[in-house]
């Protein structure tokens, strides 16, 4: 019975154990991409092919050459909006490589945002565009949200954040 008992206890330690280094990996990853995302703001050389991402936002990793990419900006504060409404942003995205940069997918954090983006290849010089819709009706007060893109470019994904205070 004690060994039984034991094994048990030991059993659920360990499960514990691993369901701890599981979330911190995840945290981890969740602020590696953040600080990674920031970066973005400014010009990103990239060379070689696009890294492999791991974790829920990973999508096929891009077989065409990299590029670079420059944001207008990788953040964006709605402010104060009344609980209900739909916003939207556009955020620019400049191709500042060599290679023209093709956006594969843009993946939103939650269901309460959808984007849209410029699905054709964006030659070097010129811009794309990736918008993001946000419907605050199941919110309220301060939030914070989030769309990866993906694309290939070298630190991919790109976080793209916005954040809204809901008023009733």
């Amino acid at each position: 019975m004690k060994k039984t008992l034991s094994i048990i206890a030991l059993s659920i330690i360990g499960f514990g154990l691993v369901s701890c280094k599981k979330e911190n990996k995840e945290t981890q990853s969740t602020e590696t991409a953040t600080t990674d995302s920031a970066a973005v703001a400014a010009p990103v050389t990239t060379d070689s092919a696009a890294a492999p991402v791991t974790g829920e936002a990973a999508a096929p990793v891009s077989k065409e050459p990299s590029t670079s990419v420059a944001l207008s900006e990788n953040s964006f504060d709605f402010g104060k909006i009344k609980k209900g409404d739909k916003v939207e942003h556009v955020y620019e995205i400049t191709n500042t490589g060599k290679n023209p940069l093709i956006i594969s997918e843009v993946k939103p954090g939650c269901g309460c945002t959808a984007p849209d983006f410029t699905k054709e290849p964006i030659m070097p010089g010129k811009k794309g565009k990736v918008t993001l819709h946000f419907d605050s009706s199941s919110f309220d007060g301060n939030v914070q949200k989030y769309a990866d893109v993906f694309a290939n470019v070298e630190k991919a994904p790109i976080r793209l954040t916005f954040t809204a205070n809901i008023q009733p």
